[in-house]
């Protein structure tokens, strides 16, 4: 190979052939299909590869290997502080930067790491859609706990913003992780990052206690009943049924109707069977897998429809105090 500037490609090919083929086969395992070839080809007209340019490779991977030990270890800003006084402040600058560039760290990263508590002095009185923002990148439980320490007025516009919230410029990212975080040098990227939305929001709510989650809901359905409606139906979703105590699973099994469950079980996991059949007495099991049997295929529509009329039944045991849905905070806890 002769000594001239590597793509990427080339240098990822050059060191699975410095390793040699044992290594790179174990490589290999970790690769999608299309990486696998793109690398395989590359190693294919790679005729040889020159001691110093083997070494460079090498030592490269090995600064990439021990910078991305490190920022999981503290973040970026515990990376850099290593690295500069391990290797200057030039050379770890250029190691993080090629860290990043291909990693694309998270925003926020920082905060992730940080005690909601902590977050909760430093953005409660920011504007919502910054709060919202915030949230939206924290981790579930982080976000949940602080989102259940805000001002209960605020709380549903904050959950509402997050649900609706569709992108947000790096430039934006950018600005708020730096007043977040003045020692962090966030590394976004050039594309416009994709947060927030339905799923974000009902993960938030689902890290809050239940009255918490309450008096957000009942707010989101006098603001837009539609948007409301629409986080009940995924914030328990029917796989989570083994997350309730056999008391409550045999009181569901009583409820509904028993074509909707064997609808619902007919495409569920092993688990979830497991544990609806273990609430059955032996004869009703029996009865169930006959029935399931004597279905034959079903449309996976008509499984969703009827799982969705489970879980509905579910959270409406729930909000009579019938069944307890386990979730953040103390007031679900059971003694």
């Amino acid at each position: 190979m002769p000594q001239r500037k590597l793509s990427g490609k080339q240098k990822a090919a050059a060191l699975l052939i410095s390793l040699g083929p044992d290594v790179a086969a174990q490589v290999y395992k970790h690769l999608s299909e299309e990486e696998i070839e793109q690398l395989t080809l590359e190693i294919s007209s790679v005729q040889k590869v020159e001691g110093s340019q083997k070494e460079e490779i090498l030592e490269q991977f090995h600064q990439i290997a021990i910078a991305q030990d490190y920022i999981s270890q503290g973040g970026i800003s515990y990376a850099k502080e290593v690295l500069e006084k391990a290797v200057g402040n030039d050379e770890a600058s250029n190691i993080l930067n090629r860290l990043t560039s291909s990693l694309q760290v998270k925003p926020f990263d920082f905060a992730r790491k940080a005690d909601p508590g902590q977050i909760l002095n430093f953005i409660q009185n920011e504007h919502p859609q910054t709060i919202a923002l915030v949230l939206s990148y924290l981790d579930a439980t982080q976000a949940g706990q602080i989102l259940s320490e805000l001002p209960q007025d605020a709380q549903a516009d904050i959950a509402r913003r997050i649900a609706t919230m569709d992108s947000t410029s790096p430039e934006v990212i950018n600005q708020v992780e730096q007043v977040l975080e003045k020692k962090l040098s966030a590394t976004v990227t050039n594309d416009y990052t994709e947060t927030g939305g339905i799923e974000a929001v009902v993960e938030v709510l689902n890290g809050v206690d239940r009255s918490t989650e309450r008096t957000i809901l009942d707010s989101l359905e006098s603001q837009d009943p539609e948007l409301a409606e629409e986080i009940k139906k995924r914030m328990f979703v029917f796989e989570d049924i083994v997350t309730l105590d056999n008391r409550g699973i045999q009181r569901i099994i009583r409820e509904v109707n028993n074509e909707d469950l064997q609808l619902s079980l007919k495409v569920a996991s092993d688990e979830v069977q497991e544990v609806v059949f273990s609430n059955m007495s032996e004869r009703m099991v029996g009865n169930f897998k006959d029935e399931m049997e004597f279905m034959g295929p079903v449309r996976l529509r008509d499984v969703e429809e009827a799982q969705m009329r489970v879980v509905g039944t579910i959270r409406r045991l729930e909000e009579i105090g019938e069944i307890v849905i386990a979730r953040g905070g103390g007031d679900d806890i059971i003694v």
